[in-house]
């Protein structure tokens, strides 16, 4: 099964196309040594031929007959000149002399290069050689061969021929085997990731990919898919406690509204009680729909839908137009509020969203701080960064409930009958994100030092 899935591969397809490019690359270096090789042995023989031939013709020349008969004859006797052939044969191919006895048959061109097997053996030897030789017919008649036995130079131009084709067979045995097993790998590894990926959709959402320790890209790809199964399965998690934050949220203002509403249903008909009921019905409905609303915004700005209105914002006027908002509810719960740092800290982002994040810190501030206390609102520009901090001198959050508190409808308070919604933070958490900015939680000692660091706006 395995196999043939490696076979019908596309990563199998792939390295056959690299095998054939790479097949056909080194035949045509092996063919270019072939033929460079076998023509640099063959020239070399060709120039000692002509040399010899040269010597017998000029000799010719010189003394006719006699002459090259008696060159010929020298040769002969000489050892350094036993494998080279002669023979020198009348018009009607008589031989006049030479180590052939007969003018070869196969030999029919007047004159010029030919190539072919002597009928008989050279002196001294036992094989017919292969001879390579020059010829030529003088205006007499008569005819000359000079030719040399290049059966070692055939012998060592066929082993490089099988070697050549040898190697290209091996090369190409070598790169298929080697495709088989890296595609075999490959899609072994791709099938444990499906077979992984589906158990997980038949709903076993705890299961991960195995890793096998190499480190290698593999266990990579496997290390960033767990990972995001993991942040998967976090987030449906989140999702199942949203759900069950939103539904206890929702079911106490519901279940006074449907309260109130029975009561109006059966009681008699006082004016005034009737208007209190109705307005306090609309304030638990209003409380609903800003549920609601806080969500769909969180969800708008998440979603990076907002950045069109982004521009160059003073800090300082924001949080200048957040202290003054909440001056008066800091006044009734007897906190001070203030706002001191520089004159002018600049940031490139959404105007709104800025305040909204600014508000809902000073808000959870005054609220949860000391009675009494104090709230520091400081903008600087600190090492070139525009930053806004809230400080206040409250209880403040423990460090390991620091991520936590960004969760929708999350709160410190896990009984959820103090005032609230668990949104607002989630709010500040996400505008941060749309505008890049860090965020920074210090214990203040006491209380909490929120910090928003943003980037310096484009010059």
């Amino acid at each position: 099964m395995l196999l043939a899935k490696t076979l019908t591969s596309s990563t199998f397809k792939l390295a056959l196309v690299a095998i054939g490019v790479f097949g056909v690359i080194m035949s045509v270096i092996f063919g270019y040594v072939y033929l460079s090789t076998s023509s640099y042995v063959r020239s070399r023989s060709d120039r000692e031929i002509m040399i010899e031939y040269s010597i017998l013709h000029d000799a010719y020349e010189r003394s006719g007959r006699a002459g090259i008969v008696a060159l010929i004859q020298q040769r002969m006797a000489d050892r350094n000149f036993a494998n080279d052939a002669y023979i020198l044969v009348d018009s009607s191919l008589a031989t006049l002399g030479g180590n052939l006895k007969v003018w070869p048959p196969m030999v029919t061109a007047a004159s010029g290069w030919t190539e072919f097997r002597a009928p008989e053996p050279l002196p001294n030897a036992t094989k017919r050689p292969l001879l390579r030789a020059e010829l030529e017919t003088f205006p007499s008649g008569d005819r000359l061969l000079v030719g040399r036995d290049i059966s070692d130079l055939d012998s060592f131009t066929h082993q490089i021929e099988v070697a050549v084709i040898s190697g290209v067979a091996l090369i190409f045995v070598l790169a298929g085997v080697a495709s088989i097993l890296v595609t075999r790998r490959t899609v072994g590894r791709i099938e444990a990731i499906n077979a992984t990926s589906r158990a997980i959709m038949l709903s076993d959402l705890d299961k991960r990919i195995p890793l096998r320790g190499a480190n290698d890209e593999w266990d990579r790809v496997a290390e960033n898919l767990n990972l995001m199964l993991d942040r998967i399965g976090m987030l449906m998690d989140e999702i199942k406690q949203v759900s069950d934050n939103v539904a206890h949220d929702l079911r106490t203002p519901l279940t006074r509204m449907r309260g109130r509403l029975e009561k109006a249903y059966h009681g008699q008909r006082i004016g005034e009680d009737d208007q209190l009921l109705i307005g306090d019905t609309i304030a638990d409905l209003d409380a609903v729909l800003r549920i609601f609303s806080s969500i769909t915004r969180i969800a708008q700005i998440e979603m990076q839908a907002r950045k069109g209105a982004f521009r160059t914002v003073n800090l300082v006027e924001i949080a200048g137009e957040v202290v003054e908002l909440y001056d008066a509810a800091a006044e009734q719960d007897g906190t001070r509020l203030t706002v001191v740092g520089d004159r002018e800290v600049l940031v490139t982002g959404d105007r709104d969203l800025i305040f909204d994040a600014i508000a809902n810190l000073v808000d959870n501030a005054i609220k949860h701080g000391r009675p009494g206390g104090r709230v520091v609102v400081t903008n600087e520009n600190n090492e070139g960064k525009p930053v806004i901090s809230i400080a206040d001198d409250g209880p403040g959050i423990p460090p390991d409930e620091y991520e936590r508190v960004f969760k929708r409808f999350y709160r410190l308070e896990h009984s959820r009958y103090t005032p609230g919604n668990g949104l607002g933070l989630s709010l500040v958490g996400a505008v941060a994100r749309l505008h890049g900015a860090r965020i920074e939680m210090l214990d203040n000692s006491p209380g909490l030092n929120f910090r928003l660091w943003f980037a310096a706006p484009a010059n």
